[in-house]
């Protein structure tokens, strides 16, 4: 098993033996986007750039891993700012440790536009696995030491590679634009940054291992918005978090977390039904 894969696991394992890992505090708060498409361009900061590699003889080229806004769709605009605004304290109660310490770690948040509009790009996780199995996740995993400094550009390489490990992703048809603060995740000592990337030229994707990948799938942002597909996931040791019942698949844990305060900050959170419950198995 790839340390990648392993992540993967752990980030939503973690999530949910964290209790309520997201501020309760955060839905009450002023969002700072705009219902797309619209919204104010503003410039992005995230993770500073750096450096590429050199190649690896006779190796694909290096990912460009430049952060840049521009060219991107009006409607991201909200979700450039929410770069510019947002505190990792409005995101989770779990900051990474002062001392530094944690496994850095990188997940890859696709925005696309399809057939119905905005999107974005989720994987599911193989149905005969020990661990979470049929969850739905973000492509992403552990750095590698090949990845380079994780204070610069290590997490946006790490993001991208392990999104063509688990995808197939093209990442040359990627932009990069920014990443959120980053999360720590106490049960399992990682720290994980939340790249945000738009799919300026589409690829084919699918599940590269259909060992740990069932499916490849993308998610209408109206889908993920519309209130209708959302309720709260309980799980049975009494953590709850929010939860997206969306393309035959319930996204909940980690990745429900982060789509839930990007979609709040961007502005585009309609008023929904906490009170609706979907229950979580126990080994979930």
């Amino acid at each position: 098993m790839r340390a990648g894969e392993e992540t993967s696991s752990r980030l939503c394992e973690a999530d949910v033996h964290d209790g309520q890992a997201y501020d309760a505090d955060a839905s009450r708060r002023a969002p700072s986007g705009g219902t797309p498409p619209g919204g104010h361009p503003a410039p992005s900061t995230g993770v500073p750039a750096g450096p590429l590699p050199p190649p690896v003889p006779g190796g694909p080229p290096a990912p460009d891993v430049t952060l840049s806004t521009s060219g991107l769709p009006p409607w991201l605009n909200p979700v450039v700012k929410v770069l510019d605004t947002v505190q990792g304290r409005q995101l989770s109660r779990f900051l990474p440790p002062e001392s530094g310490g944690g496994r850095q770690s990188a997940v890859l948040i696709l925005f696309g536009e399809g057939a119905a509009g905005p999107e974005l790009l989720l994987m599911e996780r193989a149905g005969s696995l020990r661990s979470h199995a049929g969850q739905p996740a973000f492509p992403g995993g552990a750095l590698d030491p090949e990845d380079g400094d994780p204070n610069t550009t290590g997490p946006l390489r790490a993001a991208l590679r392990e999104a063509q490990e688990e995808t197939g992703l093209d990442p040359a048809g990627v932009q990069l634009f920014g990443a959120l603060p980053r999360l720590y995740i106490p049960v399992s000592s990682y720290v994980v940054t939340p790249v945000l990337g738009w799919w300026r030229t589409p690829s084919p994707v699918g599940a590269v291992d259909p060992a740990e990948t069932a499916r490849v799938f993308t998610v209408p942002v109206a889908d993920l918005t519309d209130p209708a597909n959302r309720a709260t996931a309980v799980h049975p040791l009494g953590h709850n978090g929010p939860a997206f019942l969306v393309e035959s698949a319930l996204v909940w844990g980690f990745t429900a977390g982060v789509i839930d305060r990007i979609i709040h900050f961007a502005g585009w959170e309609r008023p929904w039904d906490r009170t609706r419950q979907v229950p979580l198995d126990r080994h979930a």
